[in-house]
């Protein structure tokens, strides 16, 4: 199954294993909660997809490399023990507790969640001295003679044996006790990902017309050479960063993230002539609604290779207002949420200012602890920091002007909250007229073509972008998708059709 599939699945398992009767026991006893064994290639996001479902289901999350363990600190220090047995004494040989047993009760200590998800990667690779305890802690969820806290949940992640020598087969009672999921690299799920967590556009666009370049890893005469999912997403970080400090990206460069010759030149061909379109089409121009002849001209000319670069510029222009229109939009709403709280709560006193100062506090530890026990993403946590910043501000506006009264108090806060919502307000605005402008041009250039389809394909499958047009509409996108959506199918029916009568002259020549 894809990544996608695979988070659903594994939050069905948590929802499932953690969901308790009446008797606020669990309904699936703790043994017979099998630990989840997530099978894929490397660098395909299975660390990251963990990380992402505790936050989710919002419990804890201890993880482990196993190879990065020695037996020593996996199982504990042995001691010698004095124990009668018959009447007679003995020395006898305990463990210390384990680290990875004791990291998980001191993430219940630190975040106060007695559930959460006990993961170890690589866990088919761990050394010859681990490996016998490694199944002792899928069979019976004990790391020597220390057991996993009830609540805290398994999960294991490990590379099948084509692409690590170090792999060490599970044996058929190890595999009869654990729920295996087979993970597989899906391009197609992680483009949506890739959209969302803005992967530099030429990245995705390279990829949407060389597809089979998103995933490969060989091994031959001439060495190691692979391409992975991590690696064209750490290679768009790379050259964000490298634009800001006025870089060139070559191909040695992109060869140190995609690790295969041919791809790596490849690719930095593309990013070349992707670079030119930038320069040579003027995308900024082109969302003012300022389209030039040149450009119409040359790019109905133009190879459709270069179409579907300026394509992706101007969807990347797009979505970065998109994008900027819904975090003003998702401040906002917080804010207000907030403040509502505030006139109904806080403000209830009448020192307005040492109980803003206590809910600052309050609100700044709680972002602390989150930080610190990775119970927040980055989205999450930046929204939060830029809410205390505002917050913070109000305060100083309460103290500058001296205000000592909840009703001054809060009408002060009001009057500078009424500035964030005309920002959200211009934010929407300007990128609605941008994107009524890039629909003129796509007009004006290709008509109703097959590079309209991709416009409108785009649009429609982003999550900004969606998430923008269906709060705050456009009346072409609507009108395109209905006759795209209409053609489609048109064509799904004489294709039905054709069927039909091939099955019946088949028939009646027989």
């Amino acid at each position: 199954m894809n990544i996608k599939r695979a988070k659903e699945e594994i939050i069905n398992s948590i929802e499932s294993y953690l969901l308790k009767d009446e008797y606020d026991e669990y309904v699936i006893p703790i043994e017979s909660q099998r630990p989840i064994l997530l099978i894929g290639p490397p660098g395909i996001g299975k660390t990251a997809l963990m990380q992402q479902v505790a936050t989710q289901c919002e419990i804890g999350l201890v993880a482990y490399t196993i190879t990065h363990h020695t037996r020593q600190s996996a199982i504990g220090l042995p001691f010698i023990e004095e124990k009668e047995y018959g009447g007679k004494k003995y020395s006898v040989t305990e463990y210390t507790m384990s680290e990875i047993i004791a990291a998980v009760y001191d993430k219940i200590e630190q975040t106060g969640l007695k559930e959460g998800i006990l993961f170890i990667d690589e866990i088919n690779c761990a050394s010859e001295t681990l490996a016998p305890a490694m199944l002792q802690f899928l069979q019976y969820k004990t790391f020597g003679s220390h057991k996993v806290p009830d609540g805290w949940l398994i999960a294991a992640a490990g590379n099948p044996p084509q692409y690590n020598k170090s792999v060490r087969e599970f044996d058929i009672v190890t595999l009869d006790r654990v729920k295996r999921v087979d993970v597989e690299e899906d391009y197609g799920i992680w483009r949506e990902y890739a959209i969302f967590q803005n992967v530099y556009s030429a990245v995705i666009s390279y990829l949407d017309i060389k597809k089979e370049h998103f995933y490969s890893i060989k091994n031959n005469a001439e060495g190691k050479m692979f391409v992975t999912a991590r690696g064209w997403e750490d290679l768009s970080r790379i050259i964000y960063v490298y634009e800001k400090l006025g870089k060139k990206m070559d191909s040695g460069v992109v060869a140190q993230y995609v690790q295969s010759p041919k791809i790596a030149k490849d690719f930095s061909a593309y990013l070349e002539l992707y670079y030119k379109y930038k320069n040579d089409y003027s995308i900024g121009d082109i969302l003012e609604g300022k389209v030039k002849d040149a450009y119409t001209d040359r790019l109905r000319l133009a190879s459709f290779d270069e179409k579907l670069g300026v394509i992706s510029l101007i969807l990347s222009s797009l979505n970065g207002l998109f994008k900027n229109a819904e975090a003003e939009d998702t401040f906002v709403t917080h804010v207000h949420g907030i403040l509502t709280g505030l006139k109904e709560g806080i403000f209830s006193g009448e020192r307005p200012e040492e109980t803003l100062i206590s809910f600052i506090e309050l609100r700044q530890k709680n972002l602390n602890t989150k930080i610190e026990n990775k119970l927040i993403n980055k989205k999450e946590e930046r929204l939060e920091q830029r809410i205390l910043r505002t917050l913070e501000d109000y305060l100083n506006f309460i103290k500058q002007n001296s205000i000592n009264t909840k009703e001054d108090a809060f009408n002060a806060i009001k009057s500078n909250f009424a500035l964030a919502v005309d920002v959200r307000k211009k934010a929407v605005e300007n990128a609605s007229e941008k994107l009524d402008n890039a629909f003129d041009f796509m007009e004006k250039v290709f008509s109703e073509g097959q590079e309209m389809v991709v416009f409108v394909t785009e649009l429609n499958s982003g999550y900004y972008s969606i998430k923008f047009i269906n709060e705050n509409g456009c009346h072409k996108f609507y009108q395109y998708n209905k006759n795209l959506l209409f053609k489609q199918q048109q064509k799904t029916i004489v294709s039905e059709i054709d069927k039909i009568n091939d099955m019946m002259n088949s028939l009646q020549r027989d």
